[in-house]
């Protein structure tokens, strides 16, 4: 059962406990390749991926992810902000994965019965400006897994920083991700590691062009990313990995089209998924991703796909909504 665990996602060898903490959810963020850590926009999501991008104009803003992945399995994030002056900007939320239900059998195979497991993170986000430009941030996560009878709970932490240029083209961004520990096993076995990662990353928007760009690095804290599954071990332990190979792994770039402030269309390509998931008889589009949004002044909808295998493919759902302005159209209208 467990072998079915998100650990598919693009990880070296999936060591490590609640791997689930490294899913994508929003829309956005999925269509322009799994990590985006820079992007300085209106969009609260942002502040999931690095809480430095919490801004003051997501105040009062509600987000709802919904994320139908594979054999039944589907996760979701809610997320709502506020601001005080001089005390920063906040948000919290929730993320959680639900594994569905599983038939529960004995020894010889008889049906006993049914169970479910399913995973859940508390997000408590503040952010605070530094100066003009930069924006430190950070995230506690309280963290509940439950597998049938087996329970275990965790803590994690994000620290993060961001960077916007004067004309607001360029932004970037830098964070630490899932530091903490995991505070009591399921079994009483030994504790286990957070999948501990720092992503860095950069946007740019063209002047005179509806154009956006994105490159994001993940895992600098560790060049080799080759997994030699075979031999159960990290791959330089077995030969020198290649130079460039490497690098081409911690890389994922996205784009997007931007031709009016209420639409966008977005595309990127996550290489170490590509690499990971491929089938070398037919790679298909595995790593590429895609999607679109609509925004208006009350509400944002947006759509992702990211494509995994030639299995199929992540489909996100995303809705932005922001209650106080709504009340104030709904009380002008009645």
């Amino acid at each position: 059962m467990f072998l079915l665990h998100p650990s598919l996602l693009p990880q070296t060898g999936g060591d490590n406990v609640y791997e689930f903490l490294n899913l994508t959810y929003p829309a956005l963020t999925a269509s322009l390749g799994g990590a985006n850590v820079s992007l300085n926009n209106d969009d609260i999501n942002m502040a999931y991926s690095n809480p430095a991008l919490l801004t003051p104009e997501m105040s009062n803003n509600l987000a709802m992810n919904y994320v139908n992945y594979f054999a039944g399995v589907n996760y979701g994030m809610s997320l709502y902000s506020l601001s005080f002056p001089g005390m920063g900007n906040f948000a919290a939320g929730i993320t959680y994965l639900n594994y569905g239900s599983f038939r529960e059998a004995d020894e010889a195979g008889n049906i006993t019965g049914s169970f479910r497991a399913a995973e859940y993170a508390f997000s408590l986000i503040w952010s605070k400006n530094i100066d003009s430009s930069f924006k430190g941030g950070l995230t506690v996560r309280p963290i509940v897994s439950n597998l049938e009878k087996y329970t275990s709970l965790g803590l994690s932490f994000d620290i993060g920083v961001s960077w916007h240029s004067g004309n607001n083209l360029t932004s970037a961004g830098l964070v630490i991700r899932n530091a903490g520990f995991q505070i009591t096993t399921y079994t009483g076995e030994k504790r286990e590691k957070l999948p501990f990662e720092i992503q860095g990353g950069i946007s740019h928007r063209l002047a005179h062009a509806p154009f956006r760009f994105s490159l994001t690095i993940r895992h600098l804290e560790k060049f080799n990313l080759i997994y030699d599954y075979e031999n159960n071990d990290a791959a330089e332990q077995h030969g020198q990995p290649d130079f460039a190979e490497n690098l081409m792994r911690h890389v994922i770039a996205g784009a997007e089209i931007i031709p009016h402030k209420n639409f966008y269309f977005a595309a990127g390509y996550n290489y170490q998924r590509h690499r990971e998931l491929q089938c070398e008889s037919n790679p298909s589009t595995t790593g590429f991703s895609w999607g679109f949004g609509i925004n208006t002044t009350i509400l944002s909808v947006s759509f992702g796909r990211a494509t995994f295998h030639l299995a199929g493919a992540s489909n996100h759902f995303t809705l932005i909504v922001r209650p106080e302005l709504l009340y104030k159209k709904l009380r002008i209208n009645l």
